[in-house]
């Protein structure tokens, strides 16, 4: 149950990829599913785990990064994240849409085969994996995906930024892991414009029903996280591993203020999301929530500063 699942699994691509449409693009017009399934195809980066020349490590960082408390997590996220958006995938009747969302699948796979490869290349012991059961509601799964990708990518821009910064990672390690940081901003940027493009679709009578939806998606996801933050200092590594987003930058050893932390992967999200399509619809939910807490404290000029 846990075994990769293979690219051959997936359509990948349309016999005819469209072309991407010109001008204006109305939000949940047929142009827009075009321009977001385009552009998610067209930026796939085809590189191979089993081809990844891992750099080899003194022991100072090979010990330094083997250390830290993510690993287990994120190989599970990674397997949970593969099985629940190609679940819903399989649902899509539009071959356009559903080899848009297949590839989205097929690189969270990758990401778990990443993650693996490394994790046998460097000697990382990580605890049993969990079986990845398919969802009972193939939607609500996709959509709990997206939207804890939007907030463990947005943090995990500027924590990467910053163990690039400080030298945590060495230059070849940063190099590698790149094409993965890539793939988590597209896999966003497609997202939340199928939010979009899905909620205009409805019929009027459904989209307050999708709308609760949506939020009672963000409840559970705060939800969790608060419940995760309440097991911390009690010898929970799981708990501390997965909130690692929060306390990321004491683990890679520099110490940062929230403000500043909040300001850098505020630039961090706008440099990654700023190269693609600007008719597509950015995440708006947590870049704003981080905006306008440093509006509250005071720390407006950080922005400007990282600018």
């Amino acid at each position: 149950m846990n075994a990769p699942t293979p690219k051959s699994a997936f359509t990948a691509f349309p016999p005819r990829l469209p072309a991407v449409p010109r001008g204006r693009v109305r939000l949940g017009s047929d142009a827009h599913r075009t321009l977001m399934c385009a552009t998610m195809l067209t930026t796939h980066d085809p590189y191979k785990p089993a081809l990844i020349d891992w750099p080899k490590l003194d022991p100072v960082t090979q010990n330094r990064i083997t250390s830290l408390p993510i690993w287990d997590i994120a190989v599970a996220t990674e397997g949970r994240a593969s099985m629940n958006v190609s679940t819903y995938a399989e649902g899509i009747a539009d071959p356009l849409l559903k080899s848009a969302v297949e590839m989205n699948a097929f690189e969270e796979a990758r990401h778990k085969l990443v993650l693996g490869d490394m994790v046998q290349a460097y000697g990382i012991e990580l605890v049993p994996e969990p079986a990845y059961v398919r969802p009972r509601d193939p939607e609500w799964a996709f959509m709990v995906t997206g939207f804890s990708e939007c907030i463990d990518s947005f943090f995990g821009f500027g924590l990467f930024r910053i163990a690039k910064d400080s030298g945590f990672f060495p230059p070849e390690l940063v190099d590698t892991f790149e094409p993965v940081m890539r793939a988590e901003g597209r896999h966003i940027l497609f997202f939340v414009n199928w939010v979009a493009w899905h909620r205009r679709k409805m019929p009027l009578w459904r989209r307050p029903w999708f709308a609760l939806k949506v939020a009672a998606v963000w409840a559970f996801l705060i939800w969790e996280r608060i419940d995760m933050a309440k097991g911390l200092g009690d010898g929970n590594t799981r708990a501390e591993e997965s909130n690692f987003t929060l306390n990321g930058s004491k683990e890679l050893g520099v110490e940062i203020e929230f403000p500043e932390l909040a300001a850098i992967c505020l630039a961090e999200n706008d440099r990654r999301l700023g190269v693609y399509d600007a008719r597509l619809k950015r995440p708006k939910f947590v870049p704003g929530a981080m905006r306008l807490a440093l509006k509250v404290l005071g720390k407006g000029k950080l922005l400007a500063a990282q600018a």
